[in-house]
């Protein structure tokens, strides 16, 4: 039987760009149990590279845990989402230099033989996240 699990990752900025962080959990899809969680303070940076800080901290998490997991990732980011499905062009160079990292991540989810799928809305009742990042931003 497959383990599923559950990312949420969240990430953001106070100023665009600002002083920004990210959060990312890791959850047992099937029990809700939390298995791993992560934020770092970022800096200066914009929105958007905090959003996908976070979900590289998230799949990594993954990789830790069972690569082999079928796995869904909760954002609230429709850019990231958008672009990581390929609906969306990425024209910046940084936001390049983070999608192709968290593809490289999400390869080496399936070349384990898991799966990975990204779904543009946040996680259900309060979103976890929230709190790891806003530590992030304050250190």
């Amino acid at each position: 039987m497959t383990r599923r699990l559950t990312v949420e990752a969240d990430g953001g900025s106070r100023g665009n760009p600002g002083v920004a962080g990210y959060g990312a959990l890791v959850r047992d899809t099937a029990t809700g149990v939390v298995l791993a969680e992560r934020a770092e303070p970022l800096g200066k940076v914009s929105n958007n590279v905090a959003e996908y800080r976070g979900l590289i901290a998230g799949l990594e998490a993954v990789v830790r845990i069972d690569p082999a997991a079928e796995v869904l990732v909760r954002m609230d980011s429709k850019l990231v989402v958008e672009q990581m499905s390929g609906t969306w062009k990425i024209k910046h160079e940084d936001m390049r230099r983070l999608a192709l990292q968290a593809r490289e991540v999400a390869g080496t989810i399936r070349e384990a033989g898991g799966r990975c799928a990204t779904s543009g809305s946040p996680a259900p009742r309060t979103r976890t996240p929230t709190p790891c990042r806003t530590t992030a931003w304050t250190g």
